[in-house]
């Protein structure tokens, strides 16, 4: 996982609220366990007009320019709810989104995109329409992302979001829960080779 600090891109207007994990990565994709190639599924049912995704629907945002180019992902309320699957952040990023910005996330959502490096930004209601509105006015506008100073700039204007700490700093230094324990293999050993040493007999055992 790539460390995040900063990001600059083409922001992609998602205009809806309540975007389930199914619709970010519909069912019949999840067969895979690698986290690439999910890309081209997602948001499947509202990129292409056929099931088995051959003709692209020239309506939907992320089938038109520059979209198609979009790292940046403006969303509304609610985002990412519905089931657990880890799979959606793993297609959001191998689209090449970045960022998502959203007034709210779904919990479980939130916490699997900061394991993949993805920044989800939380604006006040208010401020994601100013954002949808500078979008709107402005075809193929981009937002900036400075996770040190938790900001978004946006249209000159700059936006504060809040983030935990510990989710912070995991994706300042690019650590998932895995790289993050990985930090402490020092403190780890130290602490099996003292237990091996008062309680020898849990070797045998």
């Amino acid at each position: 996982m790539q460390p995040f600090k900063t990001h600059t891109g083409i922001v992609a207007p998602l205009n809806r609220a309540n975007v389930d994990t199914d619709a970010i990565i519909p069912k019949q994709f999840l067969r895979k366990i690698e986290k690439t190639g999910f890309g081209k599924h997602l948001f499947h049912a509202w990129r292409y007009s056929d099931y088995e995704g051959t003709q692209e629907n020239p309506d939907f945002i992320l089938n038109q320019e520059p979209y198609v180019q979009a790292t940046v992902l403006l969303a509304r309320d609610n985002f990412g709810c519905g089931s657990s699957r880890e799979h959606a952040p793993w297609a959001l990023a191998d689209f090449g989104f970045k960022v998502i910005i959203a007034p709210t996330f779904a919990d479980i959502f939130y916490n699997n995109c900061v394991k993949n490096g993805i920044l989800l930004v939380r604006l006040k209601p208010k401020e994601v329409d100013e954002i949808f509105t500078f979008v709107g006015k402005n075809k193929g506008a981009v937002i900036s992302a400075d996770l040190t100073t938790q900001t978004v700039t946006a249209g000159g204007k700059k936006y504060s979001f809040p983030i935990d700490a510990f989710n912070k700093e995991c994706l300042l230094k690019g650590l998932d829960t895995i790289g993050w324990t990985m930090q402490f293999q020092d403190k780890i050993a130290d602490h099996e080779n003292k237990i091996k040493t008062q309680y020898p007999w849990l070797e045998r055992v």
